[in-house]
């Protein structure tokens, strides 16, 4: 038996745009094992039981790269990261798949094989990446379609809260509704607070964080599809927070400097927005983990 274990996702972080991604504490574990029949997969809708399952397609890629019959297998699904909310639901399947695959035949693919794989699968890295090595990212493909990346620190001293309305934001109409062009101007804007975000991400610095998270590029666009955008973020500036849109929406992040004022922005924000789910989430820095076992004795993690 094989569980899968792979942390959400929030891509972008503001001026980041399709080039940062951020692993968070809320997860989807997914158990394979040896089945009787071709495919059984529990723990999701009937529509998703079948062989079109994002995760059972990963995993029959990843066999496939291997060179390797795909078995007979059975998946369990047990996921936390809700879906089309921006928080990487796509990529946490791909990305189970692929290391599922490389377990059952041995471990035999690399940190830097699954990335290609799940990239190529995805289509961009900014959601897979951190899902498969954890922590804050900086990825994007290279002239040659080849994945390159950077890996940040996040400073201990701030506090992230999840935000997550009760409705969807399409994808499709979240690209649609961006510009087709950026002036000068927005460019050298985006580039500065680009490199004064980072900082404030490492070393703490909410004042920088709340001046690098002043985004041209996508969030005014975006935050017209989220009705609730603009009650958020006077909610967030009332506990002097910092707020972005997570990947594509609907989910917003907040992020602030103590518990406190993290406690305080959740409490409002479950009374204003009783059908959300907010909460507090840590930062994960592990990435996708994997247990092999037999017969409940665990073989290697």
């Amino acid at each position: 038996m094989i569980k899968i274990k792979v942390p959400a996702t929030s891509a972008n972080v503001s001026v980041g745009f399709d080039t940062l991604g951020l692993a968070v504490a809320i997860y989807s574990t997914f158990i394979f094992s040896e089945s009787s029949s071709k495919l059984e997969i529990t723990g999701t809708d009937s529509k998703f039981q079948n062989a079109n399952n994002l995760v059972y397609k990963a995993f029959v890629r990843g066999c496939e790269y291997l060179e390797q019959p795909v078995p007979n297998v059975k998946i369990e699904i047990d996921s936390d990261v809700p879906v089309s909310r921006g928080l990487g639901s796509s990529a946490v399947c791909i990305v189970a798949g692929l290391k599922a695959a490389s377990e059952w035949f041995g471990g035999k693919l690399s940190d830097d094989e699954l990335v290609v794989l799940a990239t190529k699968m995805e289509g961009h890295p900014d959601n897979v990446v951190p899902a498969i090595l954890g922590g804050l990212q900086l990825s994007f493909l290279d002239d040659n379609n080849h994945p390159q990346l950077v890996s940040y620190q996040v400073s201990d001293n701030l506090n992230f809260v999840t935000l997550i309305p009760d409705y969807q934001v399409s994808t499709d109409e979240a690209r649609e509704a961006l510009p087709t062009s950026l002036s000068y101007q927005d460019t050298v804007h985006q580039v500065s607070h680009f490199g004064m975000l980072i900082h404030g991400i490492e070393n703490g610095n909410l004042n920088e964080l709340r001046m690098g998270m002043d985004d041209r590029m996508h969030e005014p666009y975006r935050a017209k599809l989220i009705p609730d955008y603009s009650t958020v973020q006077e909610l967030v500036k009332n506990f002097n927070g910092a707020l972005y849109i997570s990947g594509s929406g609907s989910t917003m992040m907040a992020v602030l400097s103590n518990s406190e004022d993290s406690n305080q922005l959740i409490g409002a924000a479950k009374r204003k927005f009783p059908n959300w789910r907010v909460e507090s989430v840590m930062i994960d820095n592990a990435g996708v983990t994997s247990e092999v076992s037999n017969r409940g004795k665990v073989l290697h993690r």
